[in-house]
């Protein structure tokens, strides 16, 4: 059959299979908001047919200014579902990013935390913004602001009639940062999420299934969280999300009471776990954690060492970018690799690993494409099912892929013999 690979997808099977696997995020005041995959995805549905009455269509951009909670995992399937582009702000930038961000884009609509509204006042006068809609737990909203769940209250009555969607439409978009020049946008089809989405579920990658506990530690105005609401979803692993201003002691207070099983962030993250976990030894049990991925950045030796041998945590080593939706890499050891001896096979570890599922990778520099070596560097240049194959309307020209399509991604690397990438700087 030719079956759409679309975000509808992935929603009807997390509703229709794990419809009672646990949704919990955390509320501002520290409290934990329990609910499931059913009614996030009921909701979901609500939120889709009330940004459609207010003239909201397909390939309209949807903006998010929101911390890791539920109603922002609501919107990661509302506006897909609805045939609009999900794009999530990334909080932490500048005002003037934002105002070009959010104007690139040409944003329609934003879904903004109650805390964040002075951020969005900063910045949304030279924008096309049209609706605000205020995602909280009370307060007043400001005037002309809408009210998240007031919103979804006057759409409980009805089905939501949503759109028969193609797989290579628009699903969701997001901004680079730390590049050269202005950020550029990066738009993701519903057939590129699904297909990373099935590729980081695998044993090989994330290795995601019913059983497992997530906590996405990731922000999800981030580089599509890594991709772990869709992952979670598809797969039916129950998801945690850790609210506002997450500490490294309330990502152990959650790990310890929920049973988390993987969790998945930056190594400033885990710096802050093992300082904290050194510093009450045995204050938290994480017996049931089993998986934690560093990534974002090189993973310290130790860092991977301390939690490792100090706290008997798992860790993994990944490499990604907003280009690819965006995990690429994975450290988990091959059984080629488990057989090496004790200091090659940490080596081996310490790299950013295989690349997933439907991912090429190749390094290249002025004498051609060189060899899997472990020695001989190059620009790293990537391409695969999940890869973009150009900006949204580059200021610069976004001159990023070779004459033969592959994409250029400005880091410099070796690949060794059994297939591990290792990023040795960056070219620019």
């Amino acid at each position: 059959m030719d079956y759409p690979l679309t975000v509808g997808a992935i929603a009807r099977r997390a509703e229709t299979l794990w419809g009672r696997r646990s949704v919990i995020s955390r509320r501002t005041d520290g409290s934990l908001h329990r609910s499931t995959y059913g009614e996030c995805l009921h909701r979901a549905g609500r939120l889709a047919a009330a940004l459609h009455r207010l003239g909201i269509g397909r390939g309209d951009r949807v903006a998010t200014l929101c911390w890791n909670h539920h109603r922002h995992l609501e919107a990661y399937f509302a506006a897909p579902l609805l045939g609009a582009v999900l794009h999530t702000l990334n909080l932490r930038l500048h005002p003037s990013e934002l105002r070009y961000i959010a104007s690139h884009a040409g944003d329609r609509a934003v879904i903004v935390d109650r805390s964040l509204l002075p951020l969005l006042d900063s910045f949304r006068g030279d924008t096309a913004i049209r609706h605000v809609i205020v995602a909280s737990d009370g307060g007043e909203d400001p005037e002309g602001a809408l009210d998240y769940e007031s919103l979804l209250a006057a759409e409980s009555g009805s089905s939501p009639t949503l759109p028969e969607l193609d797989e290579r439409d628009a699903a969701s978009m997001c901004y680079t940062s730390g590049t050269t020049g202005r950020p550029k946008a990066v738009v993701y089809s519903h057939r590129a999420l699904v297909l990373h989405s099935m590729a980081t579920a695998m044993a090989g990658s994330f290795a995601l299934s019913e059983t497992d506990v997530v906590l996405a530690t990731v922000p999800m105005f981030h580089a599509n969280a890594w991709g772990l609401p869709y992952t979670a979803a598809l797969t039916g692993a129950a998801l945690l999300l850790p609210g506002e201003h997450p500490t490294a002691a309330t990502l152990l207070d959650l790990c310890h009471s929920e049973g988390v099983t993987f969790s998945a962030g930056v190594p400033t993250v885990w710096l802050g776990v093992l300082d904290a976990l050194d510093a009450g030894p045995g204050a938290w049990d994480l017996s049931r954690l089993r998986t934690l991925v560093i990534g974002g950045g090189a993973a310290p030796e130790a860092l991977m060492r301390g939690l490792e041998e100090r706290h008997g945590l798992r860790t993994l080593t990944s490499w990604g970018m907003t280009e690819i939706a965006p995990v690429g890499t994975l450290g988990r050891p091959t059984s080629e690799a488990a057989a090496l001896a004790p200091d090659d096979r940490h080596a081996f570890r310490l790299k950013a690993g295989l690349p997933g599922a439907l991912l090429e990778l190749r390094v290249r520099n002025e004498s051609g494409v060189v060899p899997w070596d472990g020695v001989t560097m190059g620009e790293l240049e990537v391409r695969g099912a999940y890869v973009s194959s150009a900006y949204f309307e580059p200021d610069d020209g976004g001159d990023c892929f070779t004459s033969d399509g592959w994409f250029r991604t400005g880091d410099i690397a070796t690949i060794d013999p059994m297939g591990a990438l290792d990023i040795r700087d960056r070219s620019k």
